[in-house]
């Protein structure tokens, strides 16, 4: 069966959404101009950053299923409606010197578009690459940790020539047209349609591709999907892993210049570099997991980092400190950009899209609890080495938790294949109860 459109093509269009709307990992450029200009509150104007980061979670979650229902077409122009809209109208704050409205725009309105963005190309492009998917979404998943690396330096320069409330007139614009055009190529493929390399032909010539398309574990949907074990699995271990990273780097700066005698300059340019290694990781592991299996490639995450953070409580030398924290980062972006194929594979791609978005309610919570819970215990210990022996306890209960992922999905895949008709029908009917 022929396509409609190039796959490759399509996965384009997914990372020109996710580049657009990941341009809020570099809202710290924003902070200062908005200081200076209108004199608010530091803490005032992160308040917008936290509730955009609120809104992505919740809306993710919420809005799967307009993903779902109008396919991503639909959601990926709502995507640019909020997201263009809302920094058009954090322009419109800033004339008006709003921070209610700057508050309501950027992180309410803009919040909703980022969540959406999010979710709209995970589902196509999985069912696009059957046979690299974790690929297909690592590339889309890649634009978002890259994009501080594009649109930073881009916004200071705007900040710095045009002021605050036309640089987002600017951006808002930029935003609106790249992910409304992108939105206009990305369309499912054709039901039952394959690449042409998987015809049922070929693969049974070549064990390796057959071993590489390997059937989903299930077809779900979403409410079926919350209902199993393996749901709150995946859930727990995002958390962890989300929730240990961002609190990393939300503290590196001055973790690095308090434990590894780094001056404030060399922490600045690490930092950089994070926004780097973060991107990376998120296509180096993602396109890994389509190999050695996506359960192996969590188990490899846990691991590398319960010895990274225990590492860092040695009072590492500079270097040392920036590859361990470098490394980490890898495997905070791989866990980002691993989760959509992973849940293609625990169950499969018929709402694909809804449970992604339910599952990226760990990234709100873990939002909240990372950077809180690092800043508390060095408020009361005056140290940062407790916190990261807390880390990688968080990341021994993770690798059991993964323990438990495999052994339930090996139990799943034989009864899968040595159930008689009988069986079947009995699971048709006990399968969202039982998980």
């Amino acid at each position: 069966m022929s396509a409609p459109r190039n796959r490759w093509l399509v996965a384009l269009s997914g990372v020109g959404i996710h580049i657009s709307i990941g341009s809020v990992y570099a809202y710290s450029v924003m902070t200062l101009p908005l200081k200076e200009t209108l004199g608010w509150q530091k803490s005032s104007i992160t308040l917008a950053f936290s509730v955009a980061i609120v809104c992505l979670g919740l809306s993710a979650a919420f809005l799967g299923h307009f993903v779902e229902k109008h396919g991503p077409r639909a959601s990926g122009m709502l995507a640019a409606v909020c997201y263009g809209l809302g920094t058009l109208g954090a322009g419109l704050a800033v004339t008006l010197e709003s921070l209610p409205l700057f508050i309501s725009t950027y992180g309410v309105l803009g919040g909703i578009g980022l969540g959406v963005g999010y979710i709209t190309p995970v589902s196509t492009l999985v069912k696009w690459f059957p046979d690299k998917r974790g690929l297909a979404t690592g590339m889309a998943i890649m634009g978002f940790g890259f994009a501080a690396m594009i649109f930073g330096p881009a916004m200071q320069r705007l900040f710095d020539s045009v002021g605050p409330a036309t640089t987002f007139y600017i951006l808002g614009s930029i935003y609106f047209l790249v992910i409304f055009s992108s939105a206009l190529y990305i369309t499912p493929p054709p039901k039952g349609w394959k690449p042409a390399h998987l015809t049922d032909e070929k693969i049974d010539e070549n064990p390796a591709q057959r071993k590489q398309v390997q059937e989903d574990l299930a077809q779900l949907t979403v409410f079926e999907a919350i209902q199993t074990r393996r749901f709150y699995f995946m859930w727990l271990m995002l958390f962890i892993n989300i929730t240990c990273g961002i609190a990393l780097i939300s503290v590196a700066s001055p973790m690095a210049q308090t434990m590894a005698g780094m001056s404030a300059t060399a922490a600045a340019a690490m930092v950089g570099l994070m926004g780097l290694f973060n991107g990376l990781g998120r296509i180096g592991w993602a396109s890994l997991s389509d190999y050695i299996g996506r359960p192996a490639t969590y188990a490899a995450f846990f691991i590398i980092q319960i010895i990274a953070f225990f590492l860092l409580t040695r009072s590492p030398s500079p270097w040392q400190f920036q590859a361990l924290v470098l490394l980490i980062l890898t495997c905070y972006g791989g866990g980002f950009a691993s989760v959509p194929a992973f849940l293609g594979d625990l169950f499969g791609t018929k709402q694909l899209g809804a449970i992604h978005g339910y599952t990226l309610t760990a990234w709100a919570a873990a939002g909240l609890v990372g950077p809180t819970l690092v800043t508390r215990i060095q408020e009361a210990t005056g140290n940062y080495a407790t916190t990261l022996y807390i880390f990688a306890g968080l990341f021994v209960v993770a690798i059991a938790i993964t323990g438990l992922m495999t052994l339930d999905i090996r139990a799943k895949r034989y009864a899968k294949t040595n159930m008689t008709p009988t069986d079947g029908a009995q699971v048709a009917l006990t399968h969202a109860a039982t998980g």
